[in-house]
């Protein structure tokens, strides 16, 4: 099925938008959520939250393109469980590096002074991206947006780990510069 019929399917408050998303998505968004939490069943709990918020916010949300849509509704859930898991003292997984690793490029504190700050990091960022050559950026993106350990993120790619590590390591200097250079830093 298309994505704009399963859109549509949602708009409609059709119980078919579920498993219609769940049969072409389910696996993406699954990949995702244990990108973050490394826990098959809190991911599937995830998964299922995501069907959830998904039909909550479609009747007012038309999504342009439902995978990143979905992808982001799994991840930032997937980002609250970990909160959460960490609040009760149960952390310490694969998103603690990768937040690490990305730490020492941008700017600081946990709490930005204002949501446009953020926009406009973000903005920032996403044209730094764009500057990437593609391969580079696919595996920036795989590793800071979809948090997958970088022994998958090699293997995806056909490199080995050490060579993944490392253009990780570079681009990462390339942003912390160009961060610098525009005043973030």
């Amino acid at each position: 099925m298309e994505d704009a019929q399963i859109i549509d399917l949602y708009w409609q408050r059709s119980e078919d938008a579920i498993p219609e998303t769940e049969s072409k998505y389910g696996r993406y968004c699954r990949a995702i959520a244990d990108n973050v939490l490394s826990n098959t069943l809190d991911a599937e709990e995830c998964v299922n939250d995501t069907w959830l918020a998904a039909w909550n916010s479609m009747p007012t949300n038309r999504p342009a393109t439902l995978p990143p849509y979905l992808g982001k509704i799994s991840r930032n859930l997937a980002l609250d469980r970990l909160a959460a898991r960490r609040a009760a003292k149960r952390g310490g997984d694969q998103t603690d590096a990768v937040l690490d690793e990305l730490a020492e490029c941008l700017p600081g504190g946990e709490d930005p002074e204002s949501a446009a700050e953020v926009k406009e990091l973000a903005d920032r960022i996403n044209r730094f991206l764009r500057t990437l050559p593609e391969t580079e950026r696919l595996i920036f993106v795989s590793r800071y947006w979809y948090m997958a350990p970088i022994e998958e993120t090699a293997v995806r790619f056909g490199f080995t780990r050490v060579k993944t590590a490392a253009m990780l390591h570079r681009t990462r200097k390339k942003l912390h510069t160009q961060l610098k250079k525009e005043g973030w830093l």
